[in-house]
Order: structure tokens, then C-alpha cells, then sequence
């Protein structure tokens, strides 16, 4: 594990994650427009249906895969052997979900009209179970999974301009959105025989450690459904109370937070396998400094999203989709103001301390609390107040994790002068206020976004630079040894 370099795997996430970004801002504009309110509606409310399905196929098996194969990737035995218990496993649960959806289809005459759309969408879910990408994250073999990745968006994009043009293409969208997912997925299975060979075993009772798997399987299950219900119950819940275009104006607000998320998540799916395997034999001193990189990636990063984010939503939502979803301007504010809690809560308690660490129960529990307190916030307000009752109630869930979590960290995780980390990023998202308010009075909108965006990351560059931050000057010095090296 020693030979892999996080330092090489964080740039070839992190090219992912711009191709991630990309690819979104890219067609997230064209497809608003195109499909116009009602239709994207239409899709995002299909998708969030079809997750809570892929989710019963997942059954919290990726988490727990790359956590198991990490430990054993140097045996190839028992790599092999964990790793087609755990993919027969999933076809299992795969199968079981398919059936659970056909039943919901039949049975839910309200789902008729999207009937054929779920169909399509839910491919993806097949796609995921036999793809078993976990084997590369678990292996570290970032490079394929970039190139795998940024090769079938390109693909995506290019089927989308050439077949997407009019409201009624959505579904030949929801089509082309299968490629860049699914198709990254199936381009798996041929690749993965270079680490094992995985397999369907022959005696599912007798080949599988029942035992030893789906008790934490099952807790990472529970926790997952809790965060999808974050991710989707929304959306569900506003189509149900609200019909599609309320869906489609929270969307507006919901995929740019989507792109936010998988910035600031890049470093983190990087370092769980090692962090996992720190965790495994008791390294703190190694725990504790992936830690504070990980925790000064989220503030110098997450916070001038959040800032500037807020300061500038109104034009980031008209930029993206037109004047007919400005209301989704108000949303994305408080969406942003949740995502602040989630970067310490959520995203670095949770995800980086609690799951490599296997305090899977404790996370649980969290995550189910959040989640009943969120369906009920939405059932009481989103009648009412709409879009903004679903984005507000899933901000304070957001904030209470963030709370409950600080209760449950091993006193063994020490980040020693935090304050180093905090205040260079604080005094940089000053400035980038200060640069919002001022560019406010430019009248012309794409100027306005264009200049924002340009000063307020010059200032906050100087910033951190000034103030030495720690993370801003380990990319630069790596920056600067590859640039001589060519």
C-alpha cells in the first residue's frame, strides 16, 4: 500500500472531479433549457424514485467492500474470496430490488405516467451491481477509474447535442444519461480480472460468511438509506405535494450542490482505503495527519464555496438555467448553509472518522434521528412553504448530525493548532464577500458572474498564500516538483 501515492491518486481524483464538474456545468445549462421546468421535473423525479431501489441492491456494500478488500488487496487468495462473497452478496440484494420495484410499479397507480422512465433509469442499477467499481477504489487504481470515467462522459456529452433538442427528448435523455454511469460501470468487469477473479460462488450456503458480513453490511445499509432519504426523500416529497415543476425548480438548486459535493468529497474516496487500513492496526499518528489533510481540504475549499455561493445565488441559478428558475436562487442559499454543517459534520466526522473506523452503529442512529426529524419537517412545511420548507428542513438535519457526531470521536484523534487551519480560509472568504458586493453594482449578468468569480478567486488565492496555508502550500510545492520534472 506504501508504493501507492495519495498525493498521485488525489490528482487523478481530482481530474475525475473536474470532468465531474464539467460535464455537469456543461450540460446542466443546455438540459434546463431544452427540457424545459416540467420535464426535468419529470426526470429527477423518476431518479429519485429509482434511488431508493438502487439503494436496496447496494444494501451498503460499497463502503464495506473497499473497507474489506483494502485490508486483504496484498493476498490475492483472499482478496478473491471477499470479494466474490461480497459480489454474490449484491447480486442477491440486486435481484431483490428489481422485484421490490416491479411490485411498486404494479401496485402504485400514481407511478403509471412514469412507468417507462423508472425502467430506463433503474439499468443503472444492474450496471452498478456487475461493475463492482469497489474492487478499483479498495485496489487504489485510480487512473483507470479517471480515464474510464472521463471517457464516457465525453461519450454522454457528445450523444446529448446530437439527440437532445426538444422538451419532449427528456426521455431520450434519461437514455443518454445511462451511458456515462452505466457504461463507466460495465467497462469494469473485463478490467478487474488483473487484481482476482470475481465470481458468483456455487453454494450460497455454505461458500458465504453470512456471519461475518451482513451485520455491518446491513448497519451501512440503514445508514445509507438515511442519507438518500437526505438526497432524495425531497424531491419524492415535493412531486407527491407539489407535481414536477416544483421538483424541477429544487433541482435547479439540488444538482449545483450535487457538483459542490463531489469537489469536496474528491480527497476523501482517496483516502478511505488507506485511512481503513490505518484504523485496522491502531496507526493514530498516520490517522491523525490524513485527518487534518482532510479537514483543511474541506475548509479551504468548502468555505468560499459557501460564501460566495450564497452571496452570489441569484446569478449562478440565471446562469444556469434562465430567468423561469430564479426562485430556486432562495434554495440553494439554504442548501448552502446546510452544506456548511455537513463539511465537519457528515462529510469529515462521518465519513472520514466513524466508517474507516467501524463505528458503523453510532453513525446509524445519527443518520436514522436526521432522518425521521426530515420527513416530518417536509410532511409539516413543504405544503405550505414548498421548495424552500424541503431545502430548509434538510439543512438543519445537516446541522444536528454535525452535532451528534462530536460525541463519538476517539479521543485517540488529536488535530493539534486548528486555528492555523480555520483563519486563513475565514479572512479569504471575507474578501471574497467584499468582492461580491462590489461587483453587484456591474449591470450586465454574465460580466458580473465573470468578474466575481475571477477577483474573488485571485483574493482568496493571495490569501492563503500570505497566511501560509498549509494546504494551498502542499499543492503548490507538488505543483512546482512536476512542473520541473517536465
Amino acid at each position: 500500500m506504501a508504493n501507492t501515492s495519495i498525493k498521485k491518486n488525489t490528482v487523478l481524483n481530482s481530474i475525475k472531479t473536474a470532468s465531474s464538474i464539467l460535464f455537469p456545468l456543461i450540460t446542466f445549462p443546455y438540459t434546463l433549457r431544452v427540457l424545459q421546468t416540467e420535464n426535468v421535473g419529470k426526470v429527477n423525479f423518476g431518479l429519485s424514485i429509482v434511488s431508493y431501489f438502487s439503494l436496496i441492491a447496494s444494501l451498503g456494500i460499497t463502503t464495506y467492500a473497499i473497507r474489506e478488500c483494502s485490508a486483504v488487496r496484498e493476498d490475492k487468495t483472499k482478496l478473491s474470496n471477499v470479494s466474490s462473497q461480497i459480489y454474490t452478496i449484491n447480486i442477491i440484494t440486486t435481484i431483490v430490488a428489481y422485484l421490490a420495484m416491479l411490485l411498486t410499479l404494479l401496485v402504485y397507480r400514481k407511478l403509471d405516467d412514469y412507468r417507462l422512465l423508472i425502467a430506463i433509469q433503474s439499468f443503472t442499477i444492474i450496471a452498478t451491481t456487475i461493475g463492482a467499481d469497489w474492487l478499483n477504489s479498495a485496489m487504489e487504481d485510480f487512473k483507470f477509474i479517471t480515464i474510464r470515467t472521463v471517457a464516457f462522459q465525453v461519450v454522454s456529452l457528445a450523444l446529448m447535442f446530437i439527440f437532445v433538442h426538444k422538451p419532449e427528448d427528456y426521455m431520450i435523455y434519461a437514455i443518454i444519461s445511462l451511458v456515462a454511469s452505466a457504461g463507466a460501470n460495465i467497462a469494469n468487469v473485463w478490467y478487474r480480472k488483473r487484481y482476482c477473479k470475481v465470481r458468483i460462488v456455487g453454494n450460497l450456503v455454505k461458500d458465504i460468511e453470512w456471519s461475518r458480513h451482513m451485520k455491518p453490511i446491513l448497519l451501512l445499509f440503514v445508514m445509507l438509506l438515511a442519507q438518500t432519504i437526505f438526497s432524495s426523500v425531497d424531491s419524492t416529497m415535493l412531486g407527491v405535494m407539489h407535481g414536477d415543476y416544483a421538483v424541477g425548480v429544487y433541482s435547479a438548486a439540488h444538482k449545483i450542490l450535487n457538483v459542490i459535493n463531489q469537489v469536496v468529497a474528491s480527497l476523501l474516496w482517496v483516502i478511505m482505503p488507506r485511512m481503513s487500513y490505518f484504523f485496522s492496526i491502531k496507526d493514530y499518528a498516520n490517522v491523525n495527519v490524513l485527518l487534518r489533510k482532510v479537514l483543511g481540504f474541506n475548509l479551504v475549499l468548502g468555505l468560499p464555496i459557501v460564501v460566495g455561493g450564497i452571496m452570489i445565488a441569484q446569478d449562478i441559478i440565471v446562469v444556469s438555467g434562465g430567468e423561469e428558475y430564479a426562485e430556486a436562487a432562495t434554495v440553494l442559499q439554504i442548501m448552502l448553509i446546510g452544506f456548511a454543517f455537513s463539511l465537519i459534520g457528515g462529510s469529515f466526522l462521518g465519513n472520514a472518522i466513524l466508517l474507516p473506523s467501524k463505528q458503523d452503529t453510532y453513525y446509524m442512529i445519527v443518520c436514522c434521528i436526521t432522518a425521521v426529524v426530515n420527513i416530518i419537517g417536509n410532511y409539516i412545511f413543504i405544503p405550505k412553504y414548498g421548495v424552500n420548507a424541503a431545502a430548509m428542513t434538510t439543512a438543519v438535519c445537516s446541522l444536528v448530525i454535525m452535532i451528534l457526531l462530536f460525541f463519538k470521536v476517539d479521543k485517540n484523534i488529536k488535530i493539534d493548532n486548528l486555528a492555523k487551519l480555520i483563519i486563513s480560509p475565514v479572512v479569504g472568504c471575507v474578501g471574497i464577500a467584499g468582492v461580491c458586493l462590489v461587483t453587484r453594482l456591474i449591470p450586465n449578468l454574465w460580466i458580473r458572474v465573470g468578474v466575481c468569480l475571477v477577483f474573488s478567486i485571485a483574493i482568496y488565492g493571495v490569501v492563503q498564500i500570505v497566511f501560509k496555508n498549509e494546504i494551498v502550500e502542499l499543492a503548490l510545492s507538488s505543483l512546482k516538483r512536476r512542473l520541473k520534472r517536465a
